[in-house]
């Protein structure tokens, strides 16, 4: 079973670095159906983060990041989807943050490939204070694969920055576990500009624990705990989507 495709399991509007956790989700490849509309929160909490302004940075440190994304389907091959970043820190200031369009398209089931495929294309804008970069755009092709009761996504991302091109590769592997509960392991990494990366100690790595419940076929749950295998960026995550599909002519 799909199990609602790992949740397009936890990023990327920005990678988990360009956006600050603001959307922690590697995607699957299907599509939300024409005529159709799913809508999204991801809320996310940083345990362990940044603590004091960096760069012109704010502190990360016991914020709430939570993000409402709106995906409208188009076609039975294309969607458009639409973000609104918003960000409540330590001392529960809540303010917009940014706001992100992401077109994409797949590979349709005609043409009998032996992996999911599609193309997700995110460009918009970000306040200064929540990141380097405020205009930015994203090319994240996904290849995704169901084997019984395992599923597996790979989101071999590229995005523009002031250093370049990144490489900011996202895995998902989950495996159902039961009827109604998938578990398994996301991957979030930030390598830095193609061909000259960063240093490994300065690269960003994020491991999520990560749970999905089945709550009927409308429904999407994810509940995530992550921590870095780095001293670069966050320390300790917590996460949770929730998503709602809807018929909206």
């Amino acid at each position: 079973m799909r199990f609602a495709a790992v949740i397009a399991v936890c990023a990327v509007a920005v990678s988990a670095a360009a956006q600050e956790n603001y959307e922690i989700q590697v995607y699957g490849s299907d599509t939300v159906a024409p005529g159709r509309t799913m809508i999204e929160l991801h809320s996310n909490f940083t345990v362990d983060g940044r603590k004091q302004i960096e760069d012109r940075l704010s502190p990360t440190n016991h914020a709430w990041h939570e993000t409402v994304e709106v995906t409208r389907g188009l076609t039975p091959w294309s969607e458009v989807g639409f973000y609104v970043f918003t960000s409540i820190d330590a001392n529960q200031e809540w303010q917009w943050v940014g706001s992100h369009v992401r077109p994409r398209v797949r590979a349709p089931e005609s043409w009998h490939w032996p992996v999911g495929a599609s193309l997700s294309v995110e460009f918009g804008y970000q306040r200064r204070a929540f990141s380097v970069d405020t205009w930015s755009i994203e090319l994240r092709p996904i290849i995704d694969k169901d084997l019984g009761r395992w599923y597996a996504s790979f989101n071999p991302t590229l995005e523009s920055s002031s250093r370049g091109v990144e490489f900011s590769p996202n895995v998902a592997i989950t495996f159902d576990a039961t009827r109604k509960i998938n578990i398994g392991a996301e991957y979030y990494g930030v390598f830095g500009p193609i061909g000259r990366f960063d240093p490994a100690s300065e690269q960003q790595h994020q491991l999520y624990v990560v749970t999905n419940l089945d709550a009927g076929p409308d429904w999407e749950v994810n509940l995530g705990y992550g921590f870095a295998l780095t001293d670069a960026g966050d320390r300790r995550l917590v996460k949770l989507i929730l998503g709602r599909r809807f018929t909206l002519r």
